[in-house]
């Protein structure tokens, strides 16, 4: 049987209809778009992931909601007396004692400037100063062996040389500590929390900065 030349694709087959090409082609295009589609999708997919990742650590190492705030200057304080004051919220309580000796993280020239957070990290109830060798009005049996934080309400003991770290009672964690700064004026300022949060505002966060949202900060 002749075929008609007509119908005959120039360079293709004799068998091959010119349909035959056509779908051939197309399945050929759709390969390939798949395949950049798929290759673009990837990559977007990375590249979101990467800069999740990078805010999210950028977050966490460089903590920026916390307000910078005059507390007192060198020159005002005495060794075991008690400076209060609010913050980083107005409605929360903290102390700044110059202990006299040495302590983590503290400032001044002898780094034995130390603040922390008031609330007591066991049911949120204000704790006192203790100077060594001093006793709780709750309890004249109990002699500081040291500068410690000391709560009346359910007997927690804090450790003011040492981070505030649990020396007793019921608390689970150490009271959050103030950063302080000291400026070229001897002024000193509170510029952030160590962890852990103040108690009553932890929202699970690794960064105590986002465990306070919402109230006034102190101007």
């Amino acid at each position: 049987m002749k075929l008609d030349e007509k119908n005959l694709v120039e360079g293709a087959p004799e068998n091959q209809t010119p349909n035959d090409e056509s779908r051939r082609n197309f399945l050929k295009i759709s390969v390939v778009l798949s395949a950049i589609l798929a290759a673009g999708g990837i990559a977007a997919v990375t590249k979101s992931v990467t800069n999740r990742a990078q805010t999210s650590e950028g977050a966490s190492s460089t903590p920026n909601t916390f307000p910078k705030v005059k507390i007192a200057t060198l020159s005002s304080l005495a060794v075991d007396q008690v400076v209060s004051f609010n913050y980083p919220l107005d409605n929360e309580p903290n102390i700044l004692i110059k202990l006299g000796q040495k302590a983590s993280g503290g400032v001044g020239p002898d780094q034995d400037i130390v603040a922390f957070s008031q609330l007591c990290q066991h049911l949120g109830c204000d704790y006192a100063y203790l100077a060594p060798g001093t006793s709780p009005k709750c309890d004249s049996s109990y002699k500081a062996q040291g500068p410690e934080g000391y709560c009346c309400c359910h007997g927690s003991i804090y450790d003011f040389t040492n981070a505030g770290k649990v020396l007793g009672g019921p608390a689970s964690r150490p009271v959050p500590q103030v950063i302080l700064e000291v400026d070229a004026k001897d002024d000193i300022y509170a510029k952030g929390m160590s962890p852990p949060a103040i108690f009553g505002h932890s929202t699970g966060s690794q960064d105590v900065t986002n465990d306070l949202q919402g109230g006034n900060v102190v101007s």
